[in-house]
């Protein structure tokens, strides 16, 4: 792990200079702040797009509660943010071989595995970051609009996501490790998530593999969650799997 400090220091910095600080959590904070807002609109948004008297329906919405705002948040989670993660991060590595600064820094005294584990903790703790930030934001505006917003309700489901999402961090970096295109390494992303969703119908699969979390974060908001050790713990242990396998790929690749 030789040169690890300095380098996440740079990466770090780079991204705080650089569009990565706007994108993804630009998404994030979009989402935290419209959820909430269209959750308390829901009604009046389906009356106004199909009115009852030109379309001969009458359609009953119930009223919307802390919860339908909480489910908004959790649902932008598993559908926009993770697809926003797994095509952004599908160049962590192949984009740095391209750009010719991988051959730059590894010249200095800094090891392929700092370098491959640097890339990792930056690129998660900006994802941790801002939907830590966004949850938060969500919580406060669900209270202002609400009146009540219980907070562990949100927390549990956060977490919960960030466990799958942070999953999907590492299997884009031995993605973009293995494959020199980041639209394969996306590709190949989108097939591991569709993999999973289809999965979850099997019931083994859904209670003792990560295609358990893909659903947990909404039925945790609406009290229907099946016991989620078993995901979890499986969730972390592939997560460390695939970054010690980024660590073995990349060190048999040419620059």
């Amino acid at each position: 792990m030789r040169g690890f400090g300095a380098f996440l220091r740079k990466e770090v910095s780079e991204i705080v200079r650089t569009w990565r600080i706007w994108v993804l959590p630009g998404i994030v904070l979009f989402f935290a702040l419209s959820g909430p807002v269209l959750a308390r609109f829901q009604a009046e948004l389906i009356a106004t797009l199909l009115p009852a008297g030109e379309s001969g329906l009458t359609i009953q919405v119930s009223e919307p509660t802390f919860a339908d705002a909480y489910v908004q948040w959790t649902k932008n989670l598993s559908q926009i943010v993770l697809f926003a993660v797994i095509i952004m991060f599908g160049g962590m590595i192949s984009g740095e071989k391209r750009s010719g600064t991988a051959v730059l820094v590894l010249t200095k005294p800094l090891s392929r595995a700092a370098f491959v584990v640097a890339k990792f903790v930056s690129y998660a703790g900006l994802l941790v970051v801002a939907v830590i930030v966004g949850a938060l934001l969500t919580w406060g505006e669900t209270y202002a609009i609400f009146g009540e917003a219980p907070f562990t309700q949100i927390a549990e489901a956060t977490v919960v996501w960030l466990v799958f999402a942070l999953l999907f961090v590492a299997l884009m970096e031995l993605f973009s490790a293995a494959l020199d295109s980041q639209a394969g390494a996306a590709g190949l992303g989108f097939l591991i998530w569709i993999l999973l969703g289809t999965g979850a119908l099997w019931g083994p699969l859904f209670r003792y593999s990560p295609a358990g979390l893909i659903s947990a974060p909404n039925a945790l908001i609406l009290g229907q969650a099946e016991p989620l050790m078993w995901p979890i713990l499986v969730s972390v242990v592939l997560t460390l799997v695939c970054l010690l396998a980024s660590v073995a790929v990349f060190r048999r690749r040419e620059l």
